[in-house]
């Protein structure tokens, strides 16, 4: 029997996933030059973002760490534009990983206005 309660079917989950998904490619493309800079620490912080969506699944105070969820997007959304502004990354690559940070973040958002009301 499947378990509704898990962290895999939450949207955010998922979107996030495929996003990460994503840029495991997408960073192995990178110059050898910031392999282990630039793109270890996007991936740290990607895997963070992870980490902490389910740590918001299962806590009582979800808001802190939807909060450092929200953090660790814009942390990326610099990183990734510094790597598109040094063509590290195509103009189609920085859109779609744009496309699923801008698309969690409306998720998290979201949840976060809904565990404020509760």
């Amino acid at each position: 029997m499947e378990n509704k309660d898990s962290t895999e079917d939450l949207p955010v989950f998922v979107k996030w996933f495929e996003f990460l998904n994503w840029l495991i490619i997408a960073v192995d493309k990178f110059p050898k030059k910031i392999r282990f800079t630039v793109t270890d620490r996007m991936l740290n912080i990607a895997l963070d973002t992870v980490e902490l969506l389910v740590v918001a699944r299962y806590s009582r105070n979800k808001v802190n760490s939807l909060r450092d969820v929200n953090l660790n997007l814009e942390k990326l959304r610099l990183l990734l534009r510094i790597s598109y502004e040094h063509k590290f990354l195509s103009h189609a690559g920085y859109k779609q990983a744009m496309y699923h940070i801008n698309d969690a973040g409306r998720m998290v958002g979201g949840w976060i206005k809904q565990q404020e009301k509760t």
